[in-house]
């Protein structure tokens, strides 16, 4: 049975991180010296990051659709692909994603050095992808489905940021940014409040704590990604939680302000 799901690691000793890491870091210059070079210091340098996310997230996930709807067709619906050898698409969407984690790291290194939250979120991130891709060289299958969910919004979301950073100097940016943030907390909800955690369960639970892995993936490896990912997720719902609360609390006083002027 495992010969029959398992997928060479194809092109395994092939990696195209370098490539990748001066593609983002080039944009993130262009971005940052050219795009934004006249916005103030701390929000050209969130600018730029952002502008760089959008050359990462829906490609990452298209990348990371492409893999997984191939991995899943071979393998006929078997758990235990989930532990399978990485295949050449999924190493490329490792590679491509660790890259610009990696970019994006020494921006907020650099430039945000105060923001422990998203420094955490990447050095995490980075861990997953790196230990995934060079240490275990398995369990992208079991990854790669919560890239998909997790970049889904990514442009959406970048540019609602942008459009909240400008919206106190621009009516266009505000339009945007009130027009946008409801349709995107709903995507950002289900993608990262209730898909992402059901596909987690599902892993964790009928797989990784059930079979250990299926013995392809190390104990150490996704003991460790169980509680990144585990950590991830439930700061991902807490952040959306809160927009959530704040949404609806300016509503709420939006309304009660149109109603004192009316009376």
């Amino acid at each position: 049975e495992h010969a029959a799901v398992a997928t060479p690691r194809a092109g395994a000793e092939e990696s195209m991180f370098l490539p990748f890491l001066a593609m983002f870091a080039s944009v993130y210059l262009v971005g940052y010296l050219i795009v934004f070079r006249r916005w103030g210091a701390r929000p050209r340098a969130e600018a730029a990051s952002c502008f760089t996310s959008l050359f990462h997230g829906t490609p990452a996930a298209l990348l990371a659709l492409r893999a997984v709807l191939s991995r899943h067709r071979a393998a006929a619906g078997h758990l235990a692909v989930l532990a399978a050898p990485n295949t050449a698409a999924e190493g490329l969407v490792l590679d491509f994603s660790t890259a610009y984690f990696a970019v994006d790291l020494a921006h907020y290194l650099l430039f945000l050095p105060g923001e422990a939250l998203f420094v955490a979120h990447h050095l995490a991130t980075l861990y997953v992808l790196a230990t995934c891709r060079h240490a275990a060289g398995a369990g992208a299958a079991a990854l790669l489905p919560l890239e998909v969910l997790a970049e889904a919004t990514s442009a959406a979301q970048n540019v609602w940021t942008l459009a909240g950073m400008r919206r106190r100097d621009s009516p266009l940016a505000a339009r945007v940014y009130a027009a946008l943030s409801p349709p995107f907390y709903a995507a950002y909800t289900a993608a990262r409040a209730a898909l992402g955690p059901a596909w987690f369960v599902r892993v964790v639970g009928f797989f990784y704590a059930s079979s250990g892995g299926g013995g392809r993936v190390p104990a150490w490896a996704w003991a460790s990604w169980t509680v990144v990912i585990g950590a991830g997720i439930a700061v991902s719902i807490l952040w959306v939680g809160n927009l959530w609360l704040e949404y609806f609390r300016e509503r709420k006083e939006s309304k009660l302000l149109e109603s004192s002027k009316q009376q």
